[in-house]
């Protein structure tokens, strides 16, 4: 290891551009050594960066979106009970007061007129504020995944490692919010279903929630590095490095 040393000296070099790349013993090295081994070469400090930056500022367009989102179904539910008024069919187009207001597809359109044969203006302005409510429940959802996202991507990029008690934060409250966005919009659907009384084929894909799971367990994975960085003070990108 001292005629390693000292040949990083005589190249001005580092240790991992002598020894093999996946040397492992780090254990056995001092403190500044441990600095230099566990840094991600050039190439990949940059590719890291970009990955990084890509990602969380495509989440801060995503959350704005959903923000967006949010505040036009608030005015639908303010329009709602004046747009719900002589609701009826024509032809595939649904109107209101000689306005279109949606298409309906062939295969539901005996669906959507018995519902409207068998439903007052009352009952149909009711049903689309439970609807609208449950999708500003699942936008509100994904807009706290979109927040937290760009979160730990920003401090992914920004930080000298990525394995730091918030971005461990961050990743369960991804997978919990991931979770919930795929239950809540069922359990809000089978509610309606009810309500209305019509079937609305919802169907709950347990693999979804199992990739919530998989998204929970990286937070493991995070934390196992937080406790080997604590040994080890090590970065993944040098000081110079933009």
């Amino acid at each position: 290891m001292q005629n390693i040393m000292c040949l990083c000296d005589i190249f001005k070099c580092k240790i991992n551009n002598l020894v093999h790349e996946d040397f492992v013993d780090i254990n056995s090295l001092d403190k500044e050594i441990k600095m230099s081994i566990v840094k991600f070469k050039k190439e990949k400090q940059k590719k890291m960066k970009l990955i990084s930056k890509i990602i969380y500022v495509f989440s801060k367009i995503a959350r704005i979106a959903t923000e967006i989102g949010i505040a036009l179904l608030f005015i639908f539910m303010i329009l709602v009970p004046f747009v719900s008024k002589n609701v009826h069919m024509d032809g595939y187009d649904l109107k209101s007061n000689d306005i279109i207001i949606g298409e309906i597809s062939e295969s539901e359109v005996l669906v959507v007129k018995k519902y409207l044969n068998s439903h007052t203006n009352f009952e149909i302005m009711i049903h689309a504020e439970i609807v609208i409510v449950g999708l500003i429940i699942s936008l509100l959802i994904f807009r706290m995944i979109t927040n937290y996202l760009y979160k730990l991507f920003k401090n992914i990029h920004e930080c000298n490692t990525p394995f730091i008690p918030d971005n461990i934060l961050y990743i369960k409250k991804i997978s919990l919010y991931v979770i919930l966005y795929i239950i809540i919009p069922y359990i809000l659907g089978m509610i309606a279903q009810i309500i209305i009384g019509v079937n609305l084929n919802l169907e709950l894909e347990f693999i979804d929630i199992i990739l919530g799971l998989i998204i929970f367990s990286i937070s493991y994975v995070f934390e196992y590095g937080y406790q080997i960085q604590l040994d080890s003070k090590g970065k993944i990108y040098s000081d110079d490095n933009e």
